[in-house]
């Protein structure tokens, strides 16, 4: 093919110079039918644009005599895509469009597998060529309009996640951002949490609504498995009975976008890739948790009062400000905690989420109600709170209580030093055991004994006592002794003949004095 240059060329030679054709030919080293061509051509060009009387003619004559010259391939056939290969490429993509429609839409073939199939089948045809050959034929750009919305204060709320992954007291973490936009005025409202389930998705609502002042009556979603339960449809999906629950209290209607497109919620999907980039492409490493949350929850605030030219150069809290006289009003804090029935099992465990939790040991074999929280799991024995643990996120661990052994331990208290539940006592406990109490059974069934008298006082209280005791002599430190000085009892066992009884009547006998109980007293309670 030649160039634009080569064409300008010969018709200088010829209109301007006045060359012949054959002469032109010859110096050009171009064939007489090719040079033949550009001037006929450009000769009727100029004919036509003589007559032209429109100034739209005109222009479109001009564009096509300094156009670059091009071959016409119009009627050029394709050696080798036969129409056995054609027939092939229509069965394919006929497959593919009932695929589309039965669900299937990430089981269709691309253009590679096509390629692939028809090599397979021992075709002998380029990858270049299917492309071709498809975009060519078929409408499969799925390409579509996009209709630019208008949104009304108070009206939408969009609602998406997001991964971090961060290094959070040297450990590779991942954390998930729960992220609503409003949107009116693209105002960001964001939480971390260490999973998606469904207490992480509830609680970020109600946090939600209660730092918006108010809820929006529509909320959008994509089809995340907290939101959706189940597909009904090509286009019609199943709320889930939680997101149905909490809709019902706080009054607001929820919206599914079609699979796959995330545009229709676009402003929280594009929301969730700028607060990411902006927050946390600038730090990545932190401390501990309460720092990443400090952190996000400062930076976010800093994005939300920057001001937007597009908006009359308001900011997204100076327009979601707007809204609040526009929401829904706003209620009572919604129970986000998730009941599930559990069997305690023989240690007293009832195991959530592969972890387990520790009750009363008489409850064993006995069918108890947990209620799963953000953070804590409290667990029911009808209707009555018998247990309450911080939760664990962790895999396989377990969180027990002493003071749930306390049957058993009595009947075995051979088995106190060595179980899970002592390594896990509160550190003072510990502390209180080594000192005073870890020397033979009879003082291990006293320390049992010590922590029935915590639960009915507090472990506070039995420190000071024990600080009271300890200041006389580390012997007089038994529980019987720190039982009386809590109950104020005036008459000790007389029974008891050791030293150590002696000098607990004597102490008992001369608070004020020996002790200064009186002050002692005052600050126990």
């Amino acid at each position: 093919m030649i160039k634009l240059e080569d064409k300008a060329m010969i018709l200088m030679k010829y209109f301007i110079e006045g060359q012949a054709k054959r002469e032109i030919a010859r110096k050009t080293g171009f064939s007489r039918n090719t040079v033949k061509k550009y001037i006929e051509e450009h000769e009727k060009k100029l004919n036509k644009l003589s007559k032209g009387k429109s100034r739209k003619e005109i222009i479109a004559l001009i564009e096509a005599i300094v156009e670059p010259p091009k071959y016409d391939s119009s009627s050029r056939k394709k050696i080798k895509l036969t129409e056995e290969i054609i027939e092939e490429i229509d069965l394919l993509i006929e497959e593919n469009k009932k695929r589309k429609a039965n669900g299937m839409r990430k089981q269709q073939r691309k253009k590679i597998d096509i390629y692939d199939y028809l090599v397979e089948k021992g075709f002998d045809i380029s990858y270049s060529t299917i492309c071709n050959h498809i975009r060519e034929t078929y409408d499969l750009s799925g390409k579509e309009a996009y209709i630019k919305q208008h949104y009304l204060p108070g009206n939408t709320l969009q609602f998406d996640y997001g991964e971090l992954n961060l290094v959070i007291n040297n450990k590779p973490t991942k954390l998930n951002l729960a992220l609503f936009t409003t949107g009116y005025g693209f105002y960001h409202c964001g939480y971390l949490y260490k999973n998606k389930k469904m207490n992480s998705f509830l609680d970020a609502h109600v946090k939600a609504f209660e730092s918006l002042k108010g809820v929006y009556h529509e909320v959008v979603y994509d089809n995340l498995k907290q939101a959706v339960r189940r597909f009904v449809g090509p286009n019609e999906k199943e709320a889930t009975e939680d997101l149905i629950k909490i809709s019902l209290y706080y009054g607001f209607k929820y919206r599914f976008c079609n699979p796959g497109k995330g545009n229709e919620k676009g402003k929280v999907e594009r929301g969730v890739e700028f607060v990411r980039r902006k927050i946390f492409s600038q730090k990545t490493v932190f401390d501990s948790l309460e720092e990443v949350e400090e952190y996000f929850q400062d930076k976010l605030k800093k994005l939300n009062e920057l001001p937007k030219k597009a908006k009359g150069n308001k900011s997204p809290v100076d327009l979601w400000q707007e809204e609040i006289s526009y929401l829904l009003p706003l209620k009572p804090s919604y129970e986000t905690c998730i009941e599930k029935e559990c069997r305690v099992n023989k240690y007293s465990f009832v195991t959530i989420e592969q972890n387990k939790y520790s009750v009363p040991d008489h409850l064993v074999g006995k069918f108890v109600i947990s209620r799963i929280y953000l953070d804590q799991i409290k667990i029911f024995y009808r209707e009555q709170l018998v247990a309450e643990h911080k939760r664990i996120y962790d895999l396989h661990k377990c969180s027990i209580d002493i003071n749930h052994y306390l049957l058993t331990l009595k009947r075995k208290p051979g088995a106190l030093k060595s179980s899970i539940a002592f390594h896990q006592m509160a550190p003072d406990l510990i502390q209180i055991y080594n000192l005073y109490y870890d020397n033979h059974t009879r003082k291990t069934k006293e320390f049992i004994e010590l922590l029935e008298l915590i639960q009915k006082n507090s472990l506070k209280d039995v420190k000071e006592v024990i600080d009271v005791l300890a200041k006389n002599k580390a012997a007089m430190v038994t529980t019987a002794n720190i039982k009386l000085l809590l109950e104020k009892e005036s008459t000790p066992d007389i029974h008891m003949e050791d030293e150590i009884n002696k000098n607990s009547i004597e102490l008992l006998k001369s608070w004020d004095t020996v002790f200064n109980l009186t002050k002692s007293q005052e600050a126990i309670h």
